[in-house]
């Protein structure tokens, strides 16, 4: 039974508002999370990228020094490391946005832009990109050959509760370290960079 002048709709909206509610908090906070995670991935985990990158390359020549795994965050370095690395994974999104197969092959033509950054963070982001993009023509294929050689060992490393990456990725990252130094020689004798642009007095 009803009163007058009353209607059973009143619980059905406060329900309803409340629901609303709590589904716009919970969109609120996921993308704030997602903002935190895209800035810590810009502001943090990029600049780390290069200065490991820079340690296992100056590793490569025979110069390790620990200081190069803060190279990124010193300073006059940090805010063109951030810009070169924030314009190339922008490049690479919109690229993935594009098609999957695109996306793969464009991931492999930035992928020396933190080898070239760690070289001279004041190269300029587009130069640092399309040098890189230049550095890989015609080395695509075998530069994704080279990846899946390391397939089974990331396998093995994860099977064994993760802690076997940790022994690969040194292994890796020493291998692609070399990889850059053999396309930085073929990029000077093809006079696609020079000695000067990327800070080198040895070569």
């Amino acid at each position: 039974m009803s009163l007058p002048g009353f209607s059973g709709g009143g619980m059905g909206d406060v329900s309803d508002g409340a629901g609303l509610a709590i589904i716009l908090i919970i969109a609120f906070f996921a993308v704030l999370i997602g903002l935190v995670a895209i800035a810590f991935n810009i502001f943090v985990v990029a600049p780390l990228e290069v200065s490991v990158q820079q340690y296992f390359k100056q590793a490569a020549t025979e110069d390790v020094n620990m200081n190069y795994l803060v190279y990124s965050f010193t300073k006059g370095n940090y805010l063109a490391i951030v810009k070169g690395m924030f314009w190339s994974g922008l490049l690479n999104f919109l690229w993935f946005l594009l098609l999957i197969i695109p996306g793969i092959m464009k991931s492999y033509a930035y992928s020396m832009t933190p080898y070239i950054l760690a070289d001279n963070p004041g190269i300029g982001m587009k130069r640092a990109v399309d040098l890189s993009n230049q550095m890989t023509r015609g080395h695509k294929w075998k530069m994704f050959v080279l990846d899946l050689s390391f397939i089974g060992w990331f396998i093995l490393g994860t099977i064994a509760l993760g802690i076997g990456v940790l022994f690969v990725l040194p292994y890796y990252n020493s291998t692609k370290a070399e990889l850059y130094l053999v396309l930085r020689m073929q990029a000077l004798h093809d006079g696609l960079s020079s000695s000067a642009e990327l800070n080198l007095t040895y070569v």
